[in-house]
C-alpha cells in the first residue's frame, strides 16, 4: 500500500480499506470519466498486491486482445519464456485460474482489468466468461480480489454493477470516482511542490481544467494560472490540442450524438428541457436518446435538476463540465487555428470573458454545496438545493425573476443565494440592492413560502461593507468556503 502520492480521495480510501481488511473475496467495480486518475487510484494503492494487470486495447480485435492477455500473463510469471497466446477468453481465463492457484502471495492477491469495456469485443464471448470465472472460481478465493475498471460509466452500470446476468448482485465494493473537488486541487498540487498558486488562482485554474487530475498534471512550478492555461490548452504543441476530439470517441459509440447534445447545450448554458434538447440536437425521442442522455449525465458531462417548486418532467439539462465548456466558450470558436502562447493572457477582461467567469462560477459553487453548507455550519440541516426562475406572462407588466441558487432548509429558513465572481472585494451599489430586494419579494409572493429568507452573498474575496450589504443583512460567504476539505 502506498498512500504517500494520493491526494484527496478519502472516502474511496476507506472503501479499499475494508477490501485488504476483508477475510471473504472481493469483487470490486471502478468507473468513472477518462483522465479522472481510476488507474492511478488502485495502482498506487495496491502496490505489490496486484499479481496480475490486464489492460484493455481500444478499438483492438479479439486477437489483438488476446494477444495481449499472453504478453501480460508471461511478465506476470517471471519465466520470461513467452506463453502461447490463448484462442478464446474461456481459455485466457482458464490460463489465469492455473497461474493463480500457482501464485504464492500472503495477504490479497489483486487481480485488475482495466479498461473493462474495450476488452468485451463484440462477438467475444468475454463478459460470460468473466462472469463464469468469478462464480466458478474467484468467488471460492478468500485472498482475492478482481478489480473490474473502465472509463464507459454506463458500460459498467449496465453490465457489471446493475448486471442481470451471471455478475448479478455479485459486486462487493463499487467506487465511482469524481474529478477532484477544489480542496483535492490544493492537495494535490501540494503533494506535486507547487505551492505559488493562492486560492483565488486555484479556482481560476479549476474554471478552464474542472477536477480532472491528468489536466493538473501538466501544471508548471512558478506559472500562474493565466500561464498555465495557454501552455496547457493554448500553446502549439499544448498537451490538451487534441483532448476534446478524444474525449467522447474514446468512450461511447455513435459518439457524434453524444456532441450533438453537448453542442446544443453549449448553446443554452442555463439549461434545457429534455425535449428542447432534442429538438436542438436533432434527435427523435426514444430509447436511443434517453441511453444518450444518461451515458453524459453518468460520465459527469452534463448534469441535470429540478427548479424550485417544479416537478421531474420540469427537469433542466445544463454542461456540469467546466473543460467541455470552457472548450466551446473559447477554443471552439477558433477553429483549427492554434493561437500560441500569450492568448489567453489577452482575454481576461471583456463582456465575454465576464459572462463565462461569473456562469462557470455559479456552477463551482452547486458542485461544492456541501462545503457551502459546512463553511456556514448549517450542514447538519437537511435541505434541498436549486436554482429558481419567474416568467410572467406576456402583457402582464411585471418583470422576470433569476434566483441562482436556493437552499431549502428543514428549519423553516431558504438561503437566497447570489453568486458573484469578480477580482475584489465585492459591492452592494444602490441599483443591485434594489433588484435583490425585488427578487425575494417576488419570489415569497410566487411561491407563497413561509420560511424565512437569508440573502446569501457567495464572492471570491467577500462583500465590501457598505449601508446596503448591512440593511439586506446579507451572509458574507468567501471563495474559502469552496476549498472546504470536510
Amino acid at each position: 500500500m502506498s498512500l504517500q502520492n494520493i491526494a484527496g480521495r478519502k472516502e474511496e480510501i476507506r472503501k479499499l480499506e475494508r477490501v485488504l481488511r476483508s477475510d471473504q473475496p472481493e469483487l470490486i467495480a471502478v468507473y468513472g470519466r477518462r483522465r479522472v486518475g481510476k488507474t492511478f487510484l488502485i495502482r498506487e494503492y495496491f502496490t505489490e498486491r496486484i499479481c496480475f494487470e490486464l489492460t484493455g486495447i481500444h478499438g483492438a480485435t479479439l486477437r489483438e486482445q488476446l494477444n495481449n492477455f499472453a504478453q501480460t500473463l508471461t511478465d506476470s510469471t517471471g519465466f520470461g519464456i513467452p506463453l502461447k497466446a490463448p484462442t478464446s477468453w474461456q481459455e485466457a481465463f482458464a490460463q489465469l485460474k492455473a497461474f493463480l492457484g500457482q501464485h504464492k502471495q500472503k495477504g490479497k492477491k489483486v487481480v485488475f482489468l482495466d479498461e473493462l469495456p474495450w476488452l468485451n469485443t463484440p462477438r467475444s464471448g468475454f463478459l460470460k466468461h468473466l462472469e463464469h470465472f468469478w462464480n466458478s472460481f474467484g468467488s471460492r478465493q478468500k485472498d482475492l480480489v478482481l478489480i473490474l475498471c473502465g472509463s464507459a460509466a454506463s458500460w459498467m452500470i449496465q453490465h457489471i454493477i446493475d448486471s442481470k446476468g451471471g455478475l448479478h448482485n455479485r459486486i462487493t465494493c463499487h467506487i465511482r470516482l469524481m474529478p477532484f473537488r477544489l480542496s483535492e486541487t490544493m492537495e494535490y498540487l501540494e503533494k506535486r511542490k507547487i505551492r505559488q498558486l493562492d486560492r483565488y488562482q486555484a479556482l481560476l485554474l479549476y474554471m478552464a481544467l474542472g477536477g480532472v487530475p491528468y489536466y493538473w498534471s501538466f501544471v508548471q512550478r512558478q506559472h500562474s494560472a493565466a500561464h498555465a492555461i495557454d501552455d496547457i490548452i493554448f500553446a502549439h504543441e499544448a498537451p490538451l490540442k487534441e483532448e476534446y476530439k478524444n474525449l467522447f470517441a474514446s468512450l461511447f459509440e455513435q459518439n457524434d450524438q453524444h456532441e450533438q447534445v453537448i453542442l446544443a447545450l453549449a448553446g443554452k448554458k442555463k439549461g434545457l428541457k429534455r425535449n428542447e434538447l432534442l429538438t436542438r440536437a436533432r434527435m427523435s425521442s426514444g430509447g436511443g436518446a434517453s441511453r444518450v442522455i444518461y451515458e453524459l449525465e453518468t460520465s459527469g458531462f452534463i448534469s441535470s435538476y429540478i427548479p424550485f417548486g417544479k416537478r421531474n418532467k420540469d427537469a433542466l439539462y445544463r454542461i456540469s463540465d467546466e473543460y467541455i465548456l470552457f472548450h466551446h466558450t473559447w477554443i471552439s470558436p477558433l477553429g483549427r487555428h492554434q493561437p500560441g502562447n500569450g492568448y489567453w493572457m489577452k482575454k481576461q477582461s471583456g463582456p465575454r470573458y465576464h459572462a463565462w467567469s461569473g456562469y462557470c462560477f455559479e456552477g463551482i459553487c452547486a458542485k461544492h454545496i456541501p462545503q457551502i453548507k459546512y463553511h456556514m455550519r448549517i450542514d447538519q440541516i437537511a435541505s434541498n438545493e436549486s436554482p429558481w426562475e419567474y416568467r410572467p406572462e406576456r402583457g402582464s407588466g411585471d418583470e422576470g425573476v433569476q434566483i441562482d441558487l436556493l437552499i431549502d432548509r428543514q428549519d423553516m429558513v431558504i438561503n437566497v443565494c447570489e453568486m458573484k465572481f469578480c477580482r475584489s472585494g465585492f459591492s452592494i451599489e444602490a441599483a443591485y440592492a434594489k433588484d435583490l430586494r425585488r427578487k425575494m419579494e417576488v419570489f415569497r409572493k410566487q411561491t407563497r413560502t413561509r420560511k424565512a429568507l437569508f440573502l446569501t452573498m457567495i464572492t471570491t474575496f467577500g462583500l465590501n461593507e457598505n449601508t446596503h450589504s448591512h440593511s439586506l443583512n446579507a451572509i458574507d460567504v468567501t471563495m474559502d468556503a469552496l476549498f472546504e476539505s470536510n
